[in-house]
């Protein structure tokens, strides 16, 4: 799959939870950047992990040792510009021949734009709070009641 080409940023995204649904290392690793110090990944609960070397043995760990599972996205926000996208997403896991939620994870997705097309430079994922299946969105002219 190397050298494969996405020609948006939500082509790459695809691709990405394709391979991580399929356990598709190498599929997975086509969807980042090839620039070896330039990438950046954490999984829920893990450590900053930088660099092919680094991702890719995170990404093997993971596929060697769990379960074939069904990803579903949702919330999705996404700010693009000419060079860069950034995804937020609520990452749904489930089991194949289980629907209910096993997991749930919100993720951050950067995508920057290359010679080669689209390609993943971030993925930054942590476990969602408790009870955030789905937000309370304050209604219309209502202020939220907590800030960051």
């Amino acid at each position: 799959m190397a050298g494969r080409i996405y020609p948006t940023p939500q082509d790459a995204e695809a691709a990405f939870y394709e391979a991580l649904e399929r356990s598709d290392l190498e599929a997975m690793m086509s969807v980042w950047a090839e620039d070896e110090e330039d990438i950046v990944c954490v999984h829920p609960s893990g450590a900053r992990l930088t660099g092919q070397e680094q991702v890719r043995e995170s990404w093997r760990q993971i596929f060697a040792r769990a379960p074939a599972m069904r990803v579903s996205i949702t919330q999705q926000v996404t700010l693009s510009a000419a060079m860069l996208s950034v995804h937020s997403v609520h990452e749904s896991f489930s089991l194949p021949d289980d629907p209910r939620a096993q997991g749930l994870v919100v993720a951050t997705n950067v995508y920057v734009r290359t010679a080669a097309g689209w390609r993943m430079i971030v993925h930054h994922a942590s476990p969602a709070p408790a009870g955030s299946e789905a937000p309370a969105v304050p209604a219309a002219g209502q202020a939220p009641k907590t800030l960051h």
